[in-house]
């Protein structure tokens, strides 16, 4: 089996493109993607097991892969990443800004470590990636940057860390949008609401329930997305198609952000199938085991 993909064969033929957080989840889905439409892709993280697990992968499927093992947040090693790329590839073409995390607190009990922890990883890091990108290839040659932010609108209970640093990327992005359009750089982000991916798996086991039982039923779809979902989203904003588009979200979150509570009862969703074109997708044990 191969990757069902929505684009067309080889829409990124002879491109390069850059994965942060490759060795997992949504990157992992979207690395796989991006490859089986002819891209080179450079996955970056900070496991090393991961990544060349992700590498094996793609491999055997016919694709062309690099790992890159890196922290993000370390401007040093990623200098010496993208300079290793180019190197190695020629050039870069896009940008995919996914590598990021959380963690399910109350606002008042997360320590100002913790806070700067996730700051430091949602928008500084994607930062210094995007940075670097384009001071050493994207400025003198165009190119593509989308990165990862979340359903943040009107807050985020419990995330508020993370609902700070994904709402400063989109800030960010939207100015590197007007910055860098004078270099035919393109910089949109996607903005995921309540996914099946391996992430869930990384919640205290004190989160279960929330998850299993109080996420779904306040989507308007009633259901979590899946991988393949985000991934044609971001796939879509990297390709052709999207070459009119700059300082743009695509949500990606079955209208959660719409379900205003008061308003409207939520009724069962119909007619809706979720899209699955990863052939190696599973579903995370924390949804396999309700």
């Amino acid at each position: 089996m191969t990757y069902r993909s929505v684009y067309a064969p080889g829409l990124f033929k002879d491109q390069v493109i850059v994965v942060t957080g490759g060795g997992s989840g949504i990157g992992r889905c979207t690395a796989h993607e991006l490859a089986s439409l002819g891209a080179h892709v450079a996955i970056l993280g900070r496991n090393p097991e991961k990544l060349e697990h992700v590498r094996d992968e793609i491999s055997t499927d016919g694709g062309s892969v690099s790992t890159h093992v890196n922290d993000i947040r370390d401007e040093d090693t990623i200098i010496e990443t993208v300079d290793t790329v180019l190197r190695d590839h020629g050039r870069i073409d896009g940008l995919v800004n996914n590598a990021g995390g959380q963690y399910r607190a109350p606002l008042k009990t997360i320590t100002t470590k913790g806070f700067d922890a996730v700051v430091r990883t949602n928008l500084t890091g994607g930062f210094i990636v995007m940075r670097e990108v384009y001071n050493r290839w994207m400025a003198d040659h165009g190119g593509s940057i989308v990165s990862m932010i979340a359903d943040i609108w009107h807050g985020w209970p419990h995330f508020s860390h993370s609902a700070a640093s994904r709402g400063g990327m989109l800030t960010l992005s939207e100015s590197a949008a007007t910055e860098w359009a004078e270099s035919g750089v393109r910089v949109n982000t996607v903005a995921p609401g309540s996914i099946a991916s391996s992430g869930l798996d990384t919640y205290d086991a004190k989160d279960t329930a929330f998850i299993q039982d109080g996420v779904s039923p306040h989507i308007p779809l009633q259901r979590f997305g899946t991988e393949s979902e985000v991934s044609a989203a971001i796939v879509f904003l990297l390709s052709p198609a999207a070459s009119f588009i700059t300082g743009s979200c695509i949500r990606i979150d079955g209208g959660a952000p719409n379900a205003r509570r008061g308003w409207w009862e939520l009724q069962p969703a119909r007619n809706n199938e979720p899209f699955n074109g990863f052939h190696r997708a599973a579903l995370p044990t924390i949804l396999a085991n309700r």
